[in-house]
């Protein structure tokens, strides 16, 4: 039986963020006074959900990482090193946790703006149902292209835009991951890995806006909603 309390969290922040335009990496860019990372970080702490926060950095923005004023939040440890790909990240972050974590959280830094309570929902069904993430269901009508041509159009009510975080049985995780590799696979998030073992995850719809910081517009948008968040 797996442990329900044991359950961490990566927060992945090794990417460079070029789309966004900005000089620093994309995980130390401030919206409305803090850096997407520390928004992050402190939002998964608030949830009250996990026995371990994992930063999962480029190894040169470790010193960075230390200037953050985060020495309040008792379970997050020091960060480790991520890789070129996102799957490379996590699996860094997945190596690093204790033995006793039979769940994770994956978490993109660039959704700075996740409330703690789609955070809580996400792990309360990542641990029922073994995987989970949070997603929304999309507004346009989605086209299959290839070479510039529609190649087909899916039908729009079965169309969800993933989002983070991402929750699901360490041990899937793993065999999902060491699969991935063995096939030279690579995957855009963690829950097409689990897909490719067949196996189920489950969607939460987010109730709160959660929106990925990935170009300068969206900084815009960051600002605007959490603008909007402190007059309700």
């Amino acid at each position: 039986m797996l442990a329900a309390m044991s359950v961490a969290a990566l927060v992945l922040g090794a990417g460079r963020g070029a789309r966004l335009g900005c000089e620093l990496p994309k995980a130390f860019v401030s919206v409305s006074g803090m850096t997407l990372l520390e928004r992050s970080i402190r939002v998964l702490a608030a949830s009250d959900e996990f026995v371990a926060i994992q930063p999962v950095l480029a190894k040169r923005d470790f010193d960075r990482f230390k200037e953050l004023r985060l020495q309040d939040l008792p379970t997050l440890r020091e960060p480790v090193e991520g890789g070129a790909e996102r799957q490379d990240s996590v699996r860094a972050g997945l190596d690093s946790l204790p033995d006793d974590c039979a769940w994770v959280a994956v978490h993109d830094s660039a959704r700075c703006l996740v409330s703690a309570k789609d955070v809580r929902r996400v792990v309360a069904a990542g641990i029922s149902e073994g995987a989970a993430i949070l997603a929304e269901p999309v507004r346009d009508t989605i086209k299959r292209v290839v070479d510039g041509r529609i190649q087909g159009t899916p039908r729009r009510e079965e169309c969800w835009a993933a989002q983070t975080p991402q929750v699901m049985r360490c041990d899937w995780l793993r065999e999902a991951m060491a699969a991935a590799a063995s096939e030279s696979r690579v995957g855009t998030d963690d829950a097409q890995l689990i897909e490719w073992l067949g196996r189920p995850v489950v969607i939460v719809e987010s109730e709160f806006p959660n929106p990925k910081v990935t170009r300068p517009e969206d900084l815009v948008l960051a600002e605007a909603l959490l603008s909007q968040a402190k007059t309700e």
